[in-house]
């Protein structure tokens, strides 16, 4: 089993679609339905084996949950706050920017 190359509070990016979130949660590897598993186009379906992220998501048009694998995440540089209005509840924001959890974050 990996060690997962993010953490809680870190802002991320996806490689390949246009959105971005707060990291509120780690799965050690794929921990969600088989339903959703097989949703993913197979040339882009990622391996099961590898910490999965839950993120406090946004893209241009709204913001959601996003379950995310390892391999399709970037650090986001941009320094930009995210928006999701659940921050607020799970976060506080540090003058340097990080999100920091408040207390126990569960999902």
């Amino acid at each position: 089993m990996k060690t997962a190359k993010f953490s809680i509070g870190q802002v991320v990016r996806h490689r390949l679609f246009p959105f971005r979130g707060v990291i509120f949660d780690v799965d050690p590897q794929f921990s969600n339905t088989e339903e959703w598993y097989e949703a993913i186009p197979a040339d882009v379906r990622p391996d099961r084996d590898q910490p999965f992220y839950h993120l406090l998501a946004e893209n241009d048009e709204t913001e959601y949950i996003a379950y995310v694998s390892e391999q399709n995440l970037l650090a986001d540089q941009s320094g930009e706050p995210v928006r999701h209005p659940q921050l607020r509840e799970l976060f506080n924001r540090t003058t340097d920017g990080r999100y920091e959890p408040k207390g126990h974050a569960r999902h």
